[in-house]
């Protein structure tokens, strides 16, 4: 008997260390209304990865394709939810010159399927300014930000190895998270990084910054084509 539970115990262990991230949303979304905010960054050069024994970004599309489940999500829960896509645009721009693709139109195509409302950016200041003002903070609060792209356990990276091979001129540091002023959120807010390592740092300064507590993994993420990221292995959980 003892036998019996213990590979029980083990196996559920297990099922809930290797669950898709997708799970983890359930019974998390945010009841007091408000806007929604995804916030897509941008995809490495393919021309730099490819040599390399880890490549990132073999697929042009991990984060918008990421976001695209993520949105399909909260309209189907909700339909009238009011979303926000913030999208980095350089990388797109200069990942679809390399490619001699036009990817801002296909990304295009995902606010036009969902009828979302898309918006460009170009810098962190951009990314900062939209959520302390893009809507009047007093009347509509963020109740979901959600980011999916490039990080380490400090920064959100927005344009990793696409400018400069291995390194981003574009980021978003938890150092700078004090320029988000507080009150924007709802007191129920989902805040959530899908990237590497925001669970280690920046979740614990995120919540000092701005009162919030932000969701972030502890170690990898794994972008997958079908499902939400996961855990890159079995070591890795979620922090806030």
């Amino acid at each position: 008997m003892l036998k019996v539970f213990r590979h029980f115990f083990f196996a559920l262990l297990a099922a809930l260390i290797l669950a898709p991230a997708s799970s983890f949303a359930q019974g998390q979304e945010p009841r007091e209304p408000g806007e929604t905010i995804i916030v897509s960054g941008g995809v490495s050069l393919w021309a730099w990865e490819k040599w390399k024994a880890q490549p990132h970004d073999n697929w042009w599309m991990n984060f918008i394709r990421a976001s695209r489940i993520r949105i399909e999500q909260i309209k189907t829960a909700n339909p009238q939810q009011q979303i926000t896509w913030l999208v980095y645009r350089p990388s797109y721009v200069s990942r679809g010159r390399q490619d001699n693709r036009d990817y801002l139109s296909l990304v295009t195509s995902v606010r036009d399927a969902f009828g979302v409302r898309l918006m460009w950016f170009d810098s962190s200041r951009q990314l900062i300014n939209y959520l302390n003002q893009g809507q009047p903070r007093d009347r509509v609060k963020i109740n979901d930000f959600e980011y999916f792209g490039h990080s380490n356990k400090a920064c959100f990276l927005f344009d990793y190895s696409n400018m400069i091979d291995s390194a981003s001129k574009c980021w978003l540091h938890e150092n700078d998270l004090g320029q988000i002023h507080r009150g924007i959120f709802t007191r129920d807010a989902l805040v959530r990084s899908w990237g590497c390592h925001t669970g280690e740092s920046m979740s614990q300064k995120f919540r000092s910054a701005t009162g919030t507590p932000m969701w972030g993994m502890i170690g990898k993420s794994q972008y997958m084509d079908e499902t939400l990221p996961v855990h890159a292995a079995a070591g890795g959980r979620w922090a806030r």
